[in-house]
């Protein structure tokens, strides 16, 4: 039996600007001067910086104008232009493809970095204060190698045995690798090149100064680890037949380690990448005021030499088809420069009546800095103040950073759920998991409140949620369960 269906379905197509204007949208500054200079060099067409005089006051390059009269039989007249003179990028002057549009306010330094070390480069280093063979040095820096970046070796010895043969044609053994990683495992920081948390911990107690609380940690940690972790805290005092305070400085010693030795170096020599803000709040006469990053705002024009170059041609007599097709090229970089400019002050508008909505709907907020004062916005909320897409919203908001006079925020952290208070009143997520947070900082450490005694706490403060809610929230910001927080 046969049967048909008909299935209308309605899409939007977007066109290849709108993809390019949305992908501009959503860079943060420091991208965005990047895209920047690369639109600069691949089309010559397009300049930086203030136009001496405004030359073309209408669209000269339409696509009705002249050049569309080209016919097969015309040839090649007198005054032929020779394109090469101006599509050649070695002849466009420097200074059209630098930035210098920076606003004066803006800090246009450069700091000088000296050049950073790596963690692995900082290992090998390391073994130049061994005496070790030629054999052993190369086993030495394999094994370096396969080191993450947390310091850790998560490889297995055989694993690491047989790949040395296969990849570096180095043919050892296992006895003979785990001598080079008691080698390694003299390395700073201390604890690097363990092949989990246990041996982590031991080798950082290890190359510590030996006491009675550093010896009782080592035996706790190579011992009783599960214990330790698991915080059975009554299960080690009746096992080691200790006071409470001696268990207490045991452990004290032990939550000085660092359980990922190799973070530690990674963070203390990096060069970080500084957050540039997109936009700047201040209070000026106890009113608040947006200013957009200059650098976000280029001026840019079209070529002079470019247009010159097209109003020449249409003012030939002849033309032919070697010369339409040049100029057909000129036209593209024209339409691509104009659209470009264009797109760059849609981009302006977009980004700072999004963050104008913003500022005024957190205006308490932004007016104090109490996070509490946050109210419940979702992206709708902003999208329908200013008639833009939710999606346009959602890209200006995850990407973009906001300084403000109580420190640089990623614009994204504004925005929240509601939620009912005992009232009935709207209040905002952030303000509720803010309240958790200073709860469990109060709490008794010895006896940590477990989810439901939270949320009855947060019921008496005016916030009536779920036990499984609070256990969302708590996970949210990394606060573990009640066990994981005990302390002695």
């Amino acid at each position: 039996m046969l049967k048909q269906f008909l299935n209308l379905k309605l899409s939007q197509k977007l066109s290849p600007q709108q993809i390019q204007l949305m992908k501009l949208i959503q860079l943060p500054t420091q991208a965005f001067e990047q895209r920047l200079k690369e639109e600069l060099i691949e089309n010559p067409a397009l300049e930086n910086g203030k136009e001496e005089e405004e030359l073309y006051q209408k669209d000269e390059f339409d696509n009705n104008d002249e050049y569309n009269e080209f016919d097969d039989n015309e040839s090649i007249g007198a005054e032929e232009i020779n394109i090469d003179e101006y599509l050649s990028d070695d002849e466009t002057p420097d200074y059209k493809l630098q930035t210098n549009n920076y606003n004066e306010d803006d800090d246009d330094r450069e700091t000088p970095f000296a050049e950073p070390v790596s963690f692995h480069q900082d290992l090998v280093n390391q073994l130049n204060t061994f005496i070790l063979s030629d054999e052993q040095r190369d086993i030495a820096e394999f094994l370096v190698g396969s080191i993450d970046d947390d310091g850790y070796l998560r490889r297995s010895i055989p694993d690491i045995v047989d790949d040395m043969a296969f990849t570096q044609g180095i043919y050892t053994d296992e006895k003979t690798v785990e001598k080079i990683l008691h080698v390694i495992h003299d390395l700073e920081p201390s604890g690097v090149g363990a092949r989990d948390l246990q041996e982590c911990l031991l080798l950082q107690l290890k190359h510590k100064t030996p006491t009675e609380y550093i010896e009782l940690a080592i035996d706790i940690i190579e011992n009783q680890f599960e214990a330790f972790t698991k915080k059975h805290y009554e299960k080690l005092l009746l096992r080691y037949e200790i006071t409470q305070e001696r268990l207490k400085k045991a452990i004290e010693e032990i939550e000085k380690l660092n359980p990922k030795p190799g973070g530690t170096f990674d963070s203390s020599n990096r060069v970080v990448e500084q957050v540039v803000p997109d936009f700047t709040i201040r209070i000026v006469e106890g009113e608040l005021e947006l200013t957009l990053n200059g650098r976000n705002a280029p001026t840019l024009h079209i070529s002079k030499d470019y247009q010159e170059m097209l109003q020449t041609y249409k003012d030939s007599r002849d033309k032919s088809h070697s010369q339409k097709d040049a100029v057909q090229f000129i036209k593209q970089k024209l339409d691509s420069a104009k659209w470009f400019i264009d797109a760059i002050r849609q981009r302006q508008e977009t980004l700072f009546v999004t963050m104008n909505a913003i500022m005024h709907f957190q205006q308490e907020y932004f007016l104090d800095g109490e996070e509490t004062k946050l109210k419940p916005m979702i992206l709708k909320d902003i999208a329908d103040m200013i008639g833009l897409d939710i999606s346009t919203v959602s890209r200006v908001a995850n990407s973009k950073y906001v300084e403000t006079p109580y420190g640089t925020k990623l614009i994204k952290e504004f925005f929240s759920e509601a939620m009912k208070n005992d009232q009935g009143e709207d209040v905002s997520t952030l303000e509720i998991k803010k309240i958790l947070k200073t709860v469990v900082e109060e709490e008794d450490k010895s006896k940590p409140l477990p989810d439901d005694q939270l949320a009855e706490i947060l019921k008496e403060k005016g916030y009536p949620i779920a036990r499984r809610t609070i256990a969302k929230y708590r996970e949210l910001l990394d606060i573990p369960v009640a066990r994981m927080r005990k302390k002695i």
